[in-house]
């Protein structure tokens, strides 16, 4: 055991409950589960990877107490019934093989349902939709106040019987009982509105026949919005004041932030340092003396240990840092945090994937988040030479991926450090943390025997010849995309334009310090994530900025928590906007653009930004294919080379150089678990 943490090892206990240390992984959606709603195989392994690596406690995702009209997402667990039992307990038993203590958290999604997939009409405390654009749903009748307390009761039964050691009710996030805790939400007029008393009402309701189910013993989780972070709702005070109503039925409080308008605060935006809410969780514990979990960027140790030794929190929560790193504690038990695979906060494949496009979730820093790194079990049957050119994220991935298994292994990088693009980009503040995820993978590749790395060297077809290669990697990226629009390449190469690379060497070259930014007009060309960067980091240091894009919105394609996050920037800092508007011609200092009325605007700036997408760089494919094609030799293309996409992909791409090596039959697949 590290004793360089003794906060995080030690045991806690909650009514007659020993969790075996003090890290939580937090009820998080996944879509694994089936339609049915019923736990999958794929589900049940995801839970078991974090079990095995060492969690103390796992709360499971939001369970449905009352199905259909409670439903949140269209793969949602469910324990509104006997018949949901049986597998549940197969994987509480499982769980606990690996010394986890196991919560289930239980739900009602109240109007955060979706009438589409529910095939019926959305209750809440009024007709209040969750967020902008949200369908407006119907205020709940006292009838059906009461079926569903008396739903959530039998839910919380059917976990005790099932072998859960605790459960969890979602009082926050915009969910049922947050509809009715929330001011911003709940406008009615009878006992259940108004007054903080009869607000409570409901969720005082709920609890009560829950310890009555489930008697005095069983600890009951609550989890809180405790600073919603809208506009009229419940400020930390008001949370202090609410609580009040409830806390002799909780033994725990789980305490988060935010409701759906304030996603960014929920689910946290990267620029959140680690830990941040810790100061919620204290004001709860201070007023009511019961223990307390708390989530928030939570990744490093050093900060996990420090605020645990505070006494600020009892339990630290971690979702997104055990997506990215089911092994998070075993690792810092055994000393071996330098291999830590940390959460980058990035939000792609978790909540962009789940929340976003009803996809189940992925990870941009673990290409296997369900099935774990059991890949690492197989080796090739024969000699196998595998050539990297170019070690960024994608190419790294390739490269340790295949040395694990055992090939040989040369990469080259014509840079002089390794990392690519995600190196280049954390250098911008609010990015500081995409660091972490080259410096795992060269932690990673530094371990490993087989794979040689060479930096500096421009990979050609000649000088790979000598390594006698059976696969050849092809992870050359992407470079800014300047089309052929009238002056756009001239005034980029004359540096009245900048692109996304030159704005970043102008940062590190100390050009942009604030005093220099304020005021000055920023004007940046390209809506989507490139774009939203410069103006994230000019708009705060005072900069008057304008982004220009030809789609109907501005980070359309970006995942719910960024576009949260951007609509408070350009709001905050009165950023305008030009929607379905296309550049004409580029300018010394402007921009000459077609707004969608057909009229030609010429948008002055003194500092611009071509941010117009990435296009893929393949300056020695065509000739890798042309001299080794021929000769049996697999090119593998991977990442940015390709296509420009995100980080994530390239990553999958990288983990997919085993099925490169099943289909040359140097390797057998067969007990990886399918995706």
């Amino acid at each position: 055991m590290n004793t360089s943490y003794p906060k995080i090892f030690e045991p806690l206990t909650i009514k007659r409950t020993i969790i075996k240390n003090r890290i939580a992984m937090t009820p998080m959606g996944t879509n694994y589960g089936e339609t049915s709603g019923e736990m999958s195989s794929r589900h049940m392994n995801y839970y078991n990877q974090r079990a095995k690596g060492g969690t103390g406690l796992i709360i499971l995702e939001n369970a449905n107490v009352e199905y259909p009209v409670g439903s949140n997402g269209t793969s949602q667990i469910r324990i509104d019934h006997d018949s949901f039992m049986p597998r549940f307990y197969q994987l509480v038993e499982t769980l606990h093989k690996s010394g986890a203590t196991v919560a289930i958290q239980i739900n009602h999604a109240g109007a955060s349902a979706s009438s589409a997939r529910t095939g019926m009409e959305t209750v809440s405390s009024s007709d209040v939709p969750t967020k902008k654009g949200g369908e407006a749903p119907r205020p709940m009748t006292k009838e059906e106040i009461e079926t569903t307390v008396r739903k959530f009761g039998e839910a919380a039964k059917r976990a005790q019987d099932i072998g859960f050691d605790a459960v969890e009710v979602h009082m926050g996030h915009s969910y049922l009982l947050s509809q009715f805790i929330s001011p911003y939400y709940n406008h009615r007029t009878d006992e259940f509105g108004g007054s903080v008393e009869n607000r409570m009402r409901f969720p005082r309701m709920v609890l009560e026949e829950i310890r009555r189910k489930v008697g005095p013993w069983f600890p009951i989780i609550v989890r809180i919005s405790a600073e919603e972070r809208v506009p009229g709702g419940n400020t930390l005070e008001d949370t202090l004041n609410y609580l009040e109503y409830v806390d002799e039925f909780v033994d725990l409080y789980d305490v988060s932030c935010a409701l759906n308008p304030s996603l960014q605060y929920q689910i946290d935006s990267n620029f959140l340092p680690d830990g941040w809410r810790h100061y919620m969780a204290r004001a709860v514990k201070d007023k009511f003396g019961k223990p307390v979990m708390n989530a928030g960027n939570y990744r490093d140790p050093k900060v996990v240990e420090e605020i645990l030794e505070s006494g600020d929190v009892d339990l630290v929560g971690m979702g997104r840092g055990l997506i990215a790193e089911p092994e998070w504690v075993n690792k810092v038990a055994s000393g071996d945090e330098a291999i830590l695979r940390k959460c980058i906060s990035c939000n792609v494949g978790c909540a962009g994937n789940r929340i976003g496009v009803n996809r189940p979730i992925r990870c941009t820093v673990n290409p296997a988040v369900p099935e774990g790194d059991v890949y690492k079990k197989l080796k090739v049957n024969q000699p196998v030479n595998v050539v990297v050119a170019g070690g960024g994220t994608a190419g790294l991935e390739a490269a340790c991926t295949a040395a694990e298994v055992g090939c040989n292994v040369f990469l080259f990088e014509k840079n002089k450090e390794l990392g690519g693009l995600s190196s280049f980009i954390s250098d911008l503040p609010s990015k500081t943390r995409m660091k972490d995820f080259p410096a795992y993978l060269k932690e990673r590749a530094s371990r490993l025997d087989t794979l040689y790395i060479f930096t500096g060297v421009e990979a050609t077809p000649d000088m790979l010849r000598p390594f006698h290669p059976d696969i050849i990697v092809n992870a050359t990226g992407s470079v800014p995309l300047a089309p052929p629009i009238k002056g756009l390449r001239e005034n980029l190469a004359e540096g009245n334009v900048k692109d996304i690379f030159g704005m970043i060497n102008a940062v590190k070259a100390g050009e942009y310090p604030d005093d220099f930014c304020k005021d000055k007009e920023v004007v940046v060309v390209g809506g989507g994530s490139v774009g939203l960067d410069v103006v994230e980091f000019f708009a705060p240091r005072g900069a008057k900025c304008t982004i220009i894009d030809m789609l109907p919105e501005i980070g359309m394609l970006a995942d719910p928590v960024t576009k949260c996050s951007m609509r408070e920037t350009f709001d905050q800092y009165g950023v305008k906007e030009y929607v379905n508007t296309a550049l004409q011609e580029v300018k010394a200092s402007s921009f000459v653009v077609k707004t969608p009325d057909g009229e030609i605007r010429e948008i002055p700036f003194d500092l611009g930004f071509n941010c117009l997408g990435m296009r893929s760089n393949n300056p020695i494919l065509k000739e890798l294919e042309e001299t080794f094609g021929s000769e049996g030799v697999t090119i593998y293309p991977i990442g940015d080379s390709i296509r420009a996409r995100r980080i994530m992909e390239g990553t999958m791409d990288g983990r997919a150089i085993l099925n490169i090596l099943e289909s040359r039959g140097f390797i057998d697949l067969d007990p990886i678990p399918a995706r």
